[in-house]
């Protein structure tokens, strides 16, 4: 393979972490690279992601893409992917991951603690909106989509008191100046697998990419995404997780809050690492608290 085709969506910050990956590629291996760039169904959509079913919507097509063969390998931001195993697809290298915390962007400066009642904070994850009512039930939250300079625009221009944007995403392209607070990843936890990147290849071509395989990186967000499963819950469910591996251990803890805000049930769990089941076993465990504390009632709500 004299050249390999990279797939990736057409946004700022899908091309920006897929120059670097490429990039990283190539001081790895020494192959030569060529980015194709996908539109994908999230890409075409407005329609807010609490409606528009997150499972798939901004993958589906970089598959489609793959095993036609218009490319060799995609590159997706690992909260986006469905948390199922693809029949001929596998991930073959998930690399080091970016920060995984939100990060607050608000007029004047001010912190999240600090915006006055009924400021008007935009956000397009059911996540973050269920997170922003439990902690500032005072906030109005509001519903968004676009992307990174949309959203930021909202801001500047005044339709917006704060938006809460994902760190990594941030510093991809550059714009972490513009944070106003880092939120601590432990007292709000992101997506699972957010901060990560997901490397698809054909089954049996793992071999393309897996140099750039980061071992913690991979348990720590398996850990988080197999909660995630466990709980049949989709890419946009009120769920936030957060895995470390850390003096040997991988440490979890996960999150589920209702819509609303008002219930928020969490567990937390540690196993020895490294150990191919370590990801598996504490998300099981986790999972399994939550279940029965009724998470299902929980990541079963809609808006």
């Amino acid at each position: 393979m004299t050249t390999l085709r990279i797939g990736t969506r057409g946004s700022t910050l899908a091309l920006a972490q897929t120059g670097m990956f490429a990039d990283d590629l190539a001081d790895a291996t020494g192959v030569t690279t060529e980015i194709v760039t996908i539109t994908t169904d999230g890409d075409r959509s407005n329609e807010p992601l609490s409606r528009a079913g997150g499972t798939g919507l901004f993958t589906g097509a970089l598959r489609d893409a793959l095993e036609a063969g218009e490319c060799d390998v995609i590159v997706h931001s690992l909260k986006d992917l469905p948390t199922a195993p693809h029949e001929r697809l596998v991930v073959a290298a998930i690399p080091t991951r970016e920060d995984p915390r939100d990060a607050l962007v608000s007029r004047d400066g001010l912190t999240l603690d600090q915006l006055p009642a009924g400021a008007r904070v935009g956000t397009g994850s059911p996540r973050r909106m269920a997170q922003l009512r439990a902690r500032r039930p005072d906030l109005e939250v509001v519903d968004i989509r676009g992307n990174v300079d949309t959203r930021l625009g909202k801001v500047t221009s005044g339709e917006l008191d704060a938006v809460i944007l994902a760190a990594a995403g941030l510093r991809r392209i550059a714009r972490a100046d513009v944070v106003t607070e880092f939120l601590d990843a432990d007292a709000w936890p992101t997506a699972p697998g957010q901060g990560a990147l997901a490397v698809e290849v054909r089954r049996g071509q793992e071999d393309l990419v897996s140099a750039l395989d980061h071992a913690e990186t991979r348990a720590a967000v398996e850990a988080e995404r197999e909660v995630l499963a466990l709980l049949e819950a989709g890419c946009s469910a009120p769920v936030g997780a957060r895995a470390v591996v850390d003096a040997g251990l991988l440490l979890l803890s996960a999150s589920v809050y209702s819509l609303d805000g008002t219930t928020v049930l969490t567990s937390s769990h540690a196993a020895v690492w490294p150990d191919a089941d370590a990801p598996r076993d504490i998300a099981t465990a986790v999972a399994r608290e939550l279940l029965a504390a009724g998470a299902a009632d929980l990541t079963g709500e809609r808006p």
